[in-house]
């Protein structure tokens, strides 16, 4: 590899970890600025592209050329629902350029380590991929730790019934006391009960938004409860001891199928971390597979790897639903 191809790589790489740096700083002074102001759920949308300016107009205007990439996509709304159920604290904008800036420097350490350019464009092509797959990710952890929460909170909530709260204010004080992610939704449920929403309403769009099936069914029994009459600490009761059976039955069933997803992972890097061993310790080894007919075999090798890990992990995620 020349001088020239690893300079122009490590310049890359330092100008995209720089330009995330700066994103982040940027993102960090917004945040800090919403939390000593005290702003409730829904009022922390500053404009960062006015925050940004004081920066400079390098920033500003990398944000604005990718939100308008986004829209240009139709994926403005889908990509900012997949950013809330992960969880982060960030834009579509500024989330598009942060993963653009690691999958450049990604992509420079890639090719100057490896000496071969396409190194780095596959890194790029893989990077929206990686996000998408990053984003799910985060999302199922919240989502699950929100349900191993969701037991013992309807048992607070019955608790707090019985002692002659009413179901709003049980929910303030869950919301005050739980940890998070339960906190952060049970105040989000609180806040837009406060602009104005139902109870139950605002209890049916926290269940569209964790995409929990135990609490779609607790958000029917309480519209049904509050339809046709009942004592609702008894439902939060029979509620809590149901879905806590059905989380030990899913643990239970997860800890059968570790194998089957161990056995895809270990499968699928294997390959891959035997490539990069290879062409660590003996880099001329491997090239009569990096030209020709050879890159042609790999690239089917990886759709072939990629498509038997997909169907162990699909059947593993069919069988604990």
């Amino acid at each position: 590899m020349s001088s020239t191809v690893l300079v122009v790589a490590l310049g890359l790489g330092g100008l995209a970890l720089i330009g995330a740096g700066w994103l982040a700083r940027v993102r960090s002074r917004e945040v800090r600025l919403a939390e000593l102001l005290q702003l409730p759920y829904g009022e922390r949308d500053v404009d960062v592209a006015r925050v940004a300016a004081e920066y400079g107009t390098v920033v500003s205007g990398t944000l604005g050329l990718a939100e308008r990439a986004i829209k240009q996509a139709g994926g403005t709304t889908s990509l900012r629902t997949r950013i809330e159920r992960a969880d982060l604290s960030v834009r579509p904008s500024e989330l598009v350029v942060i993963a653009a800036c690691m999958g450049v420097a990604v992509g420079a350490a890639a090719t100057a380590w490896t000496g071969r350019w396409w190194a780095g464009v596959l890194v790029l092509l893989v990077t929206p991929a990686a996000t998408s797959l990053l984003l799910d990710r985060l999302a199922s952890r919240r989502n699950k730790r929100f349900a191993r929460q969701l037991p013992d909170a309807l048992v607070l909530i019955s608790s707090s019934l019985s002692a002659g709260h009413t179901f709003l204010r049980s929910i303030q004080l869950l919301a005050t006391e739980a940890e998070s992610p339960l906190s952060d939704e049970l105040r989000r449920v609180v806040s837009e009960t406060q602009l104005g929403t139902s109870l139950v309403d605002s209890l049916e769009h926290l269940s569209d938004r964790m995409r929990n099936r135990d609490l779609e069914w607790m958000v029917q029994a309480i519209r049904i409860q509050q339809q046709t009459g009942g004592h609702l600490t008894d439902l939060m009761a029979t509620l809590a001891e149901v879905i806590r059976g059905r989380e030990e039955v899913r643990r239970e069933i997860s800890v059968l199928t570790a194998e089957g997803r161990m056995s895809a992972w270990i499968l699928g890097l294997m390959p891959v971390g035997l490539f990069l061993a290879v062409e660590t310790v003996n880099p001329g080894y491997l090239d009569p597979m990096l030209q020709g007919w050879g890159i042609v075999v790999l690239a089917l090798t990886a759709l072939s790897m990629a498509a038997g890990v997909g169907i162990i992990l699909r059947l593993v995620k069919n069988v604990e639903c």
